[in-house]
């Protein structure tokens, strides 16, 4: 793959970075764009942050989770190439982020072996690759990437992270989007997005106001949609 239209830095189990990554796709057929679908990881950034004292109790296990999925994704780039890390993200998403809750899951179950094994499949590649959830040498990578990310917007940010008309165009963290646009919402989203984050001088627009995810990972029925929570009260924070 030469120098893509857009770098999208993800976490595969972030909910956001995986909401604004199925609005970038949308973009991308309406747009033509390529995609290059790069790492950061959520452990590697916070690791310098105790997490008894900044995040609610599973999210440990969650950003650790991540981070061996996130191994497997840096081995199938190295054997199968950078146009192989899409299908596999959106392998991961489909597995994590829309499947209902289940409260008999063990803290970490994203990070399986056997979840990886079945993203793999459906994403055409080897299953074999799983085994690369606890390749430790590959963190020095994904930290690299990751850092590559923050140094594109700062470091007060989570994922995802998107850079577009990359190496001298624009970069920002998120948007942070609670629901999927339609076709012709997403294009002038996209539109607004670019056009404000290009200006020099923008630094920031956030409200702490949020509906929570459209996501059935969240447990969001039909009926549910369009409820607004306060999303920094509480246990069910999502910062990062």
């Amino acid at each position: 793959m030469g120098q893509a239209d857009i770098n999208f830095y993800f976490d595969p189990i972030c909910p956001f970075a995986w909401m604004t990554s199925k609005w970038i796709r949308i973009v991308q057929g309406r747009r033509d764009y390529t995609v290059d679908w790069r790492f950061i990881s959520l452990r590697l950034i916070n690791a310098h942050l105790d997490y008894d004292t900044h995040f609610p109790p599973e999210y440990e296990a969650q950003h650790k989770a991540g981070l061996r999925l996130l191994r497997v994704a840096s081995a199938v780039r190295e054997k199968h190439g950078r146009a192989a890390v899409g299908p596999l993200y959106a392998a991961f998403g489909a597995r994590i982020l829309e499947t209902a809750p289940d409260e008999s899951r063990a803290p970490g179950w994203q990070g399986t072996t056997e979840l990886a094994a079945d993203a793999l499949t459906a994403a055409g590649l080897p299953p074999e690759l799983a085994d690369h959830l606890d390749d430790t040498a590959r963190d020095a990578e994904i930290q690299a990437e990751s850092d590559e990310a923050l140094s594109l917007t700062g470091r007060d940010v989570g994922t995802p992270i998107i850079h577009f008309e990359p190496p001298a165009g624009v970069a920002f963290f998120g948007p942070v989007i609670s629901r999927l646009p339609d076709e012709d919402q997403a294009t002038e989203l996209w539109d607004h997005v670019v056009g404000l984050a290009s200006f020099g001088g923008f630094a920031e627009l956030k409200r702490s106001l949020r509906e929570q995810p459209q996501l059935p990972s969240f447990g969001v029925t039909a009926e549910q949609t369009g409820k607004v929570e306060d999303w920094h009260a509480g246990s069910r924070r999502l910062k990062k």
